[in-house]
């Protein structure tokens, strides 16, 4: 789990380092401190040098102490964690434009080494913001008497809602089950009890509340349709008598 880490930081073992090896881990720590971390001065090290030593994990508590880890824990593998992604950052932090070219040309590379992919979808290939396009748009509007916005794209989802609901194959087959029937709501003459000041706004108003009742509604006929498909998963349940018995 520390190949990579290790692997940057040119570690001489990266592929046969164990964690759970004590001599291992200490060693590998040692030489964080010697090589890439260098927070004690090099007299200073001696103490973290004697990896054979039985207070040596006395010393290691000491050590992260001094570095100010954050993490709160005696797991070997959350501290090694921490003090890997510590030597990295510094490391980097040493050879800032060393890295900094290297991934400049790296991304480079990648972007030359990725194959090209040509889409047969020819949806894929349209200027959704080009002049035929916002023509096409209004056009199809019109012909479905849609009155067009200034968003040539909300125009377009409002197309795509009219055909999705009244024009798909379901709809054609059985049209009375999408056309609204009975008398159009007088929503202009009815009082909803409040006055913005201006006819437009309340008409406006009003609309929007019809809007979100709307939508009320059909968040309730989902939630129906959810619990009559639940029920008719508990309701009847199967049962394999072979699998136990009732009674001793």
């Amino acid at each position: 789990m520390f190949k990579r880490k290790l692997t940057a930081l040119e570690h001489h073992t990266p592929d046969t380092f164990n964690v759970d090896d004590e001599k291992q881990f200490r060693s590998l720590v040692l030489w964080l401190e010697e090589q890439k971390i260098r927070h004690y001065r090099v007299e200073d090290r001696e103490a973290l040098r004697q990896i054979n030593s039985d207070s040596w994990p006395d010393i290691f508590t000491q050590y992260v102490s001094d570095l100010a880890c954050p993490v709160k824990t005696n797991k070997k593998v959350e501290l090694l964690e921490w003090l890997l992604g510590h030597a990295v950052r510094l490391e980097y932090g040493d050879n800032i434009e060393r890295y900094a070219n290297q991934t400049s040309q790296d991304i480079l590379q990648n972007k030359q080494n990725q194959p090209k992919i040509v889409s047969s979808n020819p949806l894929d290939n349209i200027d959704f913001e080009s002049t035929d396009f916002k023509n096409g748009v209004n056009t199809l509007a019109q012909l479905l008497k849609i009155t067009p916005h200034h968003n040539h794209l909300i125009t377009l989802r409002a197309i795509s809602k009219l055909i999705s609901q009244r024009l798909s194959s379901e709809a054609l087959e059985n049209p009375d089950s999408v056309i609204p029937k009975g008398t159009a709501f007088p929503f202009q003459t009815v009082d909803e009890g409040f006055d913005l000041g201006d006819v437009g706004v309340n008409n406006a108003t009003k609309m929007l509340r019809l809007l979100f009742l709307h939508d009320l509604r059909n968040l309730q006929t989902h939630i129906n349709e959810c619990i009559v498909a639940v029920q008719n998963l508990t309701a009847n349940p199967k049962t394999d008598t072979s699998l136990g018995k009732v009674g001793r």
